[in-house]
């Protein structure tokens, strides 16, 4: 049996048995992205970021190294697949145009695409700078179709994303519920003599028992000097007394995570940690304050800012102060449609959920990280995460 008698059976048995949500969920979705295109005067988009393409079909896989694109235009929807997707393109989506290639040949790729674009495409939309776009692909296209103008169109699905659904806020919910239990059982068991690996495991198997699917990224656990390094992770480091031990965890639930970080320490804090634990909870207090509709996040960046004044020359912060979380795939669990940040005009609206990552790092010393994700709600933020917000097991 080969890969299209495989997608005929399929499509008969399981044709969208595994879609996360109903219908009529992907038919507001999609009928936001083609308004936008028509505004903005896009025939087609070619989308190759997972997540966009999860997002407007539900298509789902572990497997994000290979060529995967979706056509979207006014009428028609083609999902390209290689053969060894073609189980997950059948059972997570109801796209009915789905197109295989032999995973070996991704030269085969072209010709549908472009039999897609030809038809109905002057102006085709794509995301310029996310790495999932082939420049072979895109080169291949561009040379086949000279009477095609391809433009950057990376933003569009991204502000459409940006707002979530009820269901998806739910999903968001329950990620940060298996969040939860995988750092209690993480923390509680943090003690000197243990290595970061020790503990990453116990919060890994709290997070898969408690149903989380793969996720985008792995428990984050650092100890001691590493802690200080930012994107460190565990590596067999033993915990010793009295060093702060950095966690930072996201369960996926239909794809969709919302992470928090938490730092215990093994033994007592020193007046320099509890200094700097305070700090991430003024900074965070000060976000929880700021975000509110109608205010841009520029203006919550700006009032995170004073918060963190008095410790600014003391820690490295990444000067990213939230960012927005959904559905996602690996390496990531960023959604990318939206930064707290200096500079960003986009004003909070309810509806939008954010990861405020407030980690402050000592180089050579130790990092304190503690966060929350919040829903922007129609009175301000709401925080979907409970952190204790202690620096002591318990």
């Amino acid at each position: 049996m080969d890969f299209n008698a495989y997608q005929k059976a399929l499509s008969l048995q399981s044709r969208g048995s595994e879609c996360p949500f109903p219908p009529g969920e992907y038919d507001q979705r999609l009928s936001r992205v083609r308004n936008r295109m028509e505004a903005e005067d896009i025939d087609a988009l070619l989308l190759t970021d997972c997540s966009d393409i999860f997002y407007l079909t539900g298509y789902s896989t572990f497997e994000v190294s290979v060529h995967v694109a979706l056509v979207v235009t006014a009428s028609s929807l083609l999902l390209q697949v290689p053969s060894i997707e073609m189980g997950p393109a059948m059972v997570t989506t109801r796209v009915r145009e789905v197109s295989g290639y032999r995973w070996e040949g991704i030269g085969e790729v072209l010709g549908p695409l472009i039999d897609a674009l030809n038809d109905s495409a002057d102006t085709v939309g794509i995301d310029a700078w996310h790495g999932s776009l082939r420049q072979g692909v895109l080169e291949g296209l561009k040379a086949r179709l000279p009477g095609v103008r391809f433009v950057d169109a990376g933003g569009l699905v991204k502000k459409v994303r940006l707002v979530k659904s009820e269901a998806e806020i739910g999903f968001l919910r329950h990620s940060a519920s298996i969040t939860a239990e995988g750092l209690r059982a993480a923390v509680a068991a943090v003690r000197p003599g243990m290595t970061d690996n020790d503990v990453a495991a116990v919060g890994a198997k709290a997070l898969l028992e408690a149903g989380s699917e793969f996720m985008s990224m792995q428990p984050i656990v650092t100890t001691g000097v590493r802690s200080s390094v930012i994107h460190t992770n565990h590596k067999r480091c033993r915990i010793e007394p009295d060093e702060p031990v950095f966690l930072e965890f996201g369960s996926a639930w239909h794809r969709y995570t919302a992470p928090m970080m938490q730092t215990v320490v093994a033994g007592s804090p020193s007046a320099d940690m509890r200094r700097v634990f305070d700090g991430c909870r003024r900074v965070v207090d000060a976000l929880l304050a700021a975000v509110r509709p109608g205010t841009t996040f520029d203006s919550a960046a700006q009032s995170a800012e004073k918060a963190l004044a008095p410790l600014a020359g003391m820690v490295f912060f990444s000067g990213v102060f939230g960012y927005t979380v959904g559905a996602q795939f690996p390496p990531s669990w960023v959604e990318g449609s939206g930064f707290i940040a200096r500079g960003g005009n986009t004003e909070f609206r309810p509806g939008m959920v954010f990861h405020l990552p407030i980690c402050l790092r000592v180089p050579g010393q130790w990092g304190i990280g503690c966060s929350e994700t919040v829903l922007v709600t129609n009175t301000g933020a709401e925080p979907i995460t409970a952190n204790p917000w202690s620096l002591n097991p318990v």
